[in-house]
């Protein structure tokens, strides 16, 4: 049935409600030169259903509702979004506390099934959140940047060598989260980083 409403079989994502994201959908990419990343692409906006979506998505065990988001991506993003050639994605990953908290990690879920549709290797395990810090949304940007340093670490550097990286998260606010891990990426000897969110604050 449909994550949003709840009608229909099987599809995560009915019609009607296929069709309101559709209205609310951006498509957008923002690039960025004082970063470690280079571009951001984006479907949504981070208002109206979808960001009522994602808060219940988050904080309200509601973990189905990504397969919602990954059908409109898998039906949309091939016209919207010029992506480039990736040697690897990895998910923005959350902390020990904070899975055990949630059950899941939101941002890992997600990169699962865009790696299958863009049919490119999944590393869940290759960038570590090794701190458990503050929830970023209650901070504000100078306090976001301060909350993310030293939080997170690498595993493995011989995978990120000379790597084209696409970064995936739920959210990009300030981006202070990516932009700290793509800085771990980058000193680990990644060539270049991207960001994909579902929607951009």
């Amino acid at each position: 049935m449909c994550g949003i409403c709840g009608k229909g079989k099987n599809t995560y994502l009915c019609k009607k409600c296929e069709n309101q994201l559709k209205k609310e959908a951006i498509f957008g990419k923002d690039e960025y030169q004082d970063t470690y990343f280079q571009n951001h692409f984006y479907l949504f906006h981070y208002s109206g259903v979808v960001r009522n979506l994602i808060l219940s998505y988050k904080f309200k065990e509601k973990p189905y509702l990504y397969k919602s988001f990954i059908n409109f991506f898998s039906k949309y993003q091939k016209n919207c979004l010029q992506f480039d050639f990736y040697d690897i994605i990895v998910p923005v990953p959350i902390s020990q506390k904070r899975k055990k908290q949630r059950g899941y990690n939101q941002s890992l879920l997600i990169a699962k099934d865009i790696a299958k549709e863009l049919n490119v290797n999944l590393e869940p395990n290759l960038l570590k959140k090794a701190k458990h810090n503050k929830i970023q949304s209650t901070l504000n940007k100078v306090a976001r940047e301060q909350n993310v340093k030293n939080v997170y670490q690498i595993n493995g550097k011989e995978n990120i060598q000379d790597k084209k990286i696409l970064l995936i998260d739920d959210i990009f606010t300030t981006g202070s989260t990516v932009n700290e891990c793509s800085k771990m990426l980058k000193l680990a000897g990644a060539k270049k980083i991207d960001i994909l969110t579902i929607a951009k604050d």
